[in-house]
């Protein structure tokens, strides 16, 4: 007997075979997943610094002991010095090697914000300091500080969309299923926030509130602020797609049976649109990845020493820096990746979602 399945179903059967999709959605998944454990993934605590390797290059890791015999993977300690130019170098210390270690002892954490922990996926004596990816202007490894700063980051995107699509599930819901003056009201709204160019908007919605704010406040600054600018877009397509819907027999019948207004929107309208909103809000997530990361570069967001991708990338900002420490254009890659796997993403679902893709085939 042939299964049947429901819309959601056939559509992840279908993402399934969409190659490209797939690839980044487990990208995504490996990235949301370092960030929920970024402590133990990390060596060091976000805040942990050593002000004398400032810019410390990425650590080498050796195989190869002085003997020229091969070992267990150690690093050399290392210490800063100037040259001739008095520009600054740093030096191994060849006479003691600290072994890699996993599961190794440091920084307390904590695990989903509950467990305090203090063991490392790895690490190194507390002689010694191993930067994979460097380190920055205070001497904090850059590793560290991008996973931790993915928890910010990447939790932006997804809680702001959460709100925007709860806005927009509403007041879209209720312009398209009354139509007439309600209709008219809340697009000529939406219309406004649209017009304005969302980066100055989100420039001048940061200036009404204190820069004294604490890091805590400020990610709910951010989140309201890029939710705020974000919802009108959805509320449009819940809109559309309700004065499509408001006609259609199921509705029809619903109203004759004597079922509310709101019912109707909850229960018929909005599950028939879900499928389009979530190619929506796959689509709409990088636009707020990116909007706090060009707060925090330009320092209205997430204050040091807590970190974020983009408070981290503005260290880049004087050219003079990339030139003698590249290293510290890592986070932008992590911001590339992330914006890429989320419009390939949401590419596939509305591939998979979208009717006229499935009418296209067929011709």
């Amino acid at each position: 007997m042939k299964k049947s399945y429901s819309q959601l179903g056939k559509g992840i059967r279908k993402l399934k075979k969409h190659g490209l999709a797939m690839v980044a959605f487990w990208v995504l998944v490996g990235l949301y997943l370092s960030a929920i454990f970024a402590g133990f993934i990390a060596p060091y605590h976000y805040d942990n610094e050593q002000r004398s390797l400032s810019y410390a290059p990425p650590t080498k890791v050796h195989v190869i002991d002085q003997a020229g015999k091969f070992s267990w993977p150690f690093v050399y300690k290392v210490s800063q010095k100037f040259d001739q130019f008095y520009n600054r170098i740093y030096v191994e210390d060849k006479t003691e090697k600290y072994p890699l270690r996993f599961l190794a002892k440091g920084d307390s954490y904590y695990i989903l914000g509950m467990l305090k922990a203090n063991r490392h996926l790895f690490g190194v004596d507390s002689q010694a300091r191993i930067y994979f990816w460097g380190a920055d202007s205070r001497g904090r490894d850059l590793f560290s500080r991008i996973f931790y700063g993915g928890q910010v980051s990447l939790s932006i995107g997804l809680v702001g969309v959460t709100i925007s699509l709860f806005l927009g599930l509403f007041f879209g819901g209720i312009s398209g299923y009354f139509k007439g003056k309600t209709d008219t009201l809340i697009m000529r709204i939406c219309e406004i926030i649209m017009m304005i160019p969302g980066f100055y908007l989100m420039l001048s919605l940061r200036s009404i509130f204190s820069y004294s704010l604490s890091s805590l406040q400020l990610y709910f600054v951010i989140v309201c602020i890029m939710s705020f600018i974000g919802w009108p877009g959805l509320a449009r397509v819940v809109r559309g797609m309700a004065l499509s819907l408001r006609e259609r027999e199921f509705v029809l019948a619903a109203r004759a049976l004597g079922v509310s207004d709101i019912k109707i929107i909850w229960q018929h309208i909005i599950p028939h649109s879900f499928s389009y909103l979530i190619v929506a809000a796959s689509l709409s997530i990088p636009g707020y990845i990116l909007g706090e990361s060009a707060l925090s570069l330009l320092g209205l967001g997430i204050q040091d020493p807590y970190a974020s991708w983009g408070n981290l990338l503005s260290e880049s900002m004087a050219v003079s820096q990339l030139k003698f420490h590249p290293w510290i254009l890592i986070p932008g890659a992590f911001i590339f990746i992330t914006v890429m796997a989320f419009n390939l993403l949401g590419d596939g679902l509305r591939d998979v979602f979208d009717p006229k893709m499935d009418i296209g085939r067929k011709f």
